[in-house]
């Protein structure tokens, strides 16, 4: 995601019916902040997930993401997926309650001295409940139990609207900004079609 590339110049640029286009915000913190205190847990609990089978790691992913137009896992090839989430630098954890998978958190630290926040997302049943603050903790003291000086995140305005500003909120920092291109999956049939309302779909004419 660090790569550099050439900064589009000033002004429109068309973006093709059947491509998305989005702004990525890159955000990052050096040092482990201040501790934020948890709401109430309602029952939730973060559970370490080792290995989890794929079925069941795609059904969460497209479960807490799939509004969010969330497609990489969902349709990586298998042996490339099964490779990361049982790499033992890879950590997944779930959002736990009565046995249900409500929230996924992924922390990969396959890059030494650094973190990635990889993939973050609750149930929509969860949101302004408290439980992004419960699973954020988690994270943060997760990532900064290790050796690392950097944990990072990347999000984007596909996203929830308010996960930026959570983002910021929890002690992350942005600095740097891309635009990202990519094909629309509820064209190709990667997401069902429903998905993302508030990002139409857009067709040729």
């Amino acid at each position: 995601m660090d790569t550099e590339q050439k900064p589009l110049p000033a002004g429109y640029h068309n973006v093709a019916p059947n491509m998305l286009a989005t702004i990525v915000t890159c955000l990052e913190m050096t040092t482990r902040p201040a501790p934020r205190p948890n709401p109430p847990s309602d029952g939730l609990t973060v559970e370490r997930w080792n290995a989890p089978a794929l079925a069941d790691y795609r059904a969460l992913y497209r479960r807490v993401g799939e509004d969010w137009l969330w497609v990489s896992r969902a349709v990586m090839d298998d042996e490339k997926l099964r490779v990361i989430i049982e790499d033992p630098a890879v950590e997944i954890y779930a959002l736990m309650r009565n046995g249900e998978k409500l929230g996924l958190l992924e922390l990969d630290f396959r890059e030494g001295g650094q973190c990635e926040l990889a993939f973050f997302g609750l149930d929509q049943s969860l949101f302004g409940s408290g439980a992004g603050r419960i699973l954020m903790n988690v994270a943060i003291d997760t990532a900064w139990e290790k050796p690392i000086s950097r944990f990072w995140v990347h999000t984007c305005h596909l996203d929830h609207p308010a996960a930026l500003a959570f983002y910021q909120r929890s002690g992350f920092k942005p600095y740097k900004r891309m635009v990202e291109i990519f094909e629309d999956p509820r064209q190709t049939g990667k997401l069902r079609p429903d998905a993302a309302p508030h990002f139409p779909v857009l067709t040729a004419e």
